[in-house]
């Protein structure tokens, strides 16, 4: 039921990340009447409502990763750790400083070019790998116990 569970809570994270970041982000500045100041007050709302459903996921696979005595390879932790540090990079770092950015911006002042936002790119891609990386592992441990099932 674990293996089942983390497959389905990765699933949804992978489909968020495409939905919100792949699709959502850069579409929104296409919309007609759509400012750059009102549309980075949207992101940042959709990203940290990302962020949270992210963390709680990344939580709950956590704790069902260490109840699964059955399933213990390092593998599985490594990427577990990978995405542990993409997470904890975003959102201690890099989502806080893009906020004082977008408060300026909408405040109407210029914060100048920063390499944030191309960072933050590079770490969802990243995570979009870790994820999709850990979504084949669980789904092989899904397999396997299937197989000796029979």
């Amino acid at each position: 039921m674990s293996v089942l569970l983390r497959l389905i809570l990765t699933s949804v994270w992978i489909g968020l990340i495409i939905a919100i970041s792949f699709l959502e982000a850069p579409l929104k500045f296409t919309a007609p009447g759509i400012t750059i100041p009102l549309g980075l007050g949207i992101g940042r709302i959709m990203f940290w409502a990302l962020a949270i459903a992210g963390g709680a996921i990344l939580i709950i696979n956590t704790v069902l990763t260490l109840f699964d005595l059955t399933h213990q390879k390092l593998s599985g932790w490594l990427l577990l750790g990978g995405i542990w540090l993409v997470v904890l990079f975003q959102s201690g770092y890099l989502r806080p400083a893009m906020s004082g950015r977008t408060d300026a911006v909408i405040a109407g002042t210029d914060p100048g070019q920063s390499w944030h936002h191309y960072g933050y790119i590079a770490a969802e891609g990243i995570l979009f790998v870790l994820l999709i990386a850990y979504l084949v592992h669980v789904s092989k441990r899904l397999t396997l116990k299937t197989t000796a099932g029979n």
